[in-house]
């Protein structure tokens, strides 16, 4: 019948959010998910107020973002086995908890120490609801040509929360109370946490189900394919680390530290630009060439932040680092999409994710401390090696990424097996 055909164009983002069941986790995940872009600048907001350090406030906040990167695989493969409810409603309540406790904390002046300890719990239960949402993608696409389509889709709501979620807690803490960010990231981890593991109907399967559709289990990190993409993601959370310090310390350098939110927004603008293209373009391609012309691509944009010496050039470049990054990330989790098995998605999604905020936190770091001793523009040396070191990790590798079979293509209920474009 020709209702069974499907077309060989990329199905758009209407056709997506009809997807039946669709809008009842995408809506709460949306919710869910802004608290992931507030925690790192409530941070730093709040505790350089107590303190009247950066260096002190940019500590702790890299202490939650290394946390959150050790603990949020973990997250994952425990939703992957026992379903993504039982990790949620637990995880948001100690988030919660935690948030409170740094917050009273920081408020009654304790020890920078104690900071640290309260960190570590707040980051390691971050929510990790965008893994999830995609996670649910793939489990009611799994095979279609609508998941690059979800990847995209993915990738620009990621985005757009980096761009409200930041602005949101700094209007808060400027505005209302150095602690009011934090504060507001609690509340919206615990009532938009809970709201989106109550939409049970659209969780993947989990434990034996899952398991035994898709053989034995293992841990995704296991897969030499997923090792190589978190090199990747490192790469691209040291170009958002790097950013976001170097930006920070070249508009107080040049005496105008307003223009750090217009440079970022940029930034940001164009990532979400490019994953919306993305998301449109029906590639003749495949994604491994894709992701490594991409990072490429990138890796060239990010070594030349450093010779710029104007706001001008600095935000043109910026924008071309943003419409980089969003072709790396989204080709990247389509790619992981066929390394892994089902029982597998949410913990190879929670690595991906935790490594950009490891290289996040690490890049935080390390160009902060480039910036503080020789200038501004030697923070955005940080990029440059960050994209370098993965782009040579992805060309070395580059054979590790072949999908680990054909990928089931169903058309309403019909499905026939097609070969995947790996090149």
């Amino acid at each position: 019948m020709a209702s069974t055909v499907i077309s060989d164009k990329r199905p758009g983002y209407g056709q997506l959010l009809r997807t039946p069941g669709a809008l009842s986790f995408l809506l709460p995940g949306f919710a869910a998910r802004q608290p992931f872009a507030m925690l790192t600048i409530g941070i730093v907001l709040l505790v350089q107020h107590t303190t009247g350090s950066f260096g002190s406030a940019g500590a702790v906040a890299a202490v939650t973002g290394v946390s959150m990167a050790l603990f949020a695989p973990q997250s994952g493969k425990l939703a992957d086995r026992f379903g993504q409810r039982a990790v949620l409603i637990p995880g948001v309540l100690v988030h919660t908890a935690s948030v409170i406790l740094l917050v009273v904390l920081a408020l009654s002046g304790a020890p920078l120490w104690a900071l640290f300890l309260a960190a570590v719990p707040a980051g390691a239960s971050v929510p990790q609801v965008g893994p999830m949402v995609r996670a649910r993608w793939a489990a009611k696409l799994d095979g279609t040509p609508l998941m690059p389509t979800a990847a995209a889709f993915e990738s620009v709501t990621d985005e757009f929360t980096f761009v409200v979620g930041p602005v949101l807690a700094t209007a808060l803490c400027t505005g209302v109370h150095p602690a009011a960010g934090l504060i507001a990231e609690a509340a919206l981890t615990l009532f938009g946490g809970l709201f989106f593991a109550a939409q049970r109907a659209t969780q993947p399967a989990f434990g034996l189900s899952a398991a035994a559709s898709a053989g034995p289990r293992r841990s995704a990190l296991s897969i030499p394919g997923v090792r190589v993409l978190v090199v990747a993601f490192l790469g691209i959370g040291s170009v958002f680390g790097g950013m976001q310090v170097s930006l920070t310390a070249f508009t107080e350098e040049i005496g105008n530290p307003g223009a750090n939110g217009l440079l970022y927004g940029v930034f940001a603008a164009g990532n979400m630009l490019a994953g919306i293209a993305m998301g449109a373009v029906a590639w003749k391609t495949g994604p491994r060439r894709r992701l490594i012309a991409g990072y490429a691509g990138l890796t060239v944009a990010a070594s030349l932040l450093w010779t710029t010496h104007s706001v001008l050039l600095l935000g043109a470049l910026g924008l071309v680092v943003g419409l980089c990054i969003a072709p790396a990330l989204i080709t990247g989790y389509t790619i992981v999409e066929t390394l892994i098995p089902a029982s597998a998605r949410t913990e190879a999604f929670t690595w991906l994710t935790g490594a950009v905020a490891l290289g996040q936190a690490a890049a935080v770091t390390v160009a902060g401390r480039l910036a503080d001793a020789h200038g501004a523009s030697t923070g955005f040396l940080v990029p440059m090696v960050g994209t370098a070191l993965a782009l040579a990790t992805l060309l070395a590798l580059r054979s590790r990424l072949k999908p680990r079979e054909t990928s089931r293509v169903a058309a309403r209920g019909i499905g026939h097996r097609v070969p995947v474009a790996v090149d």
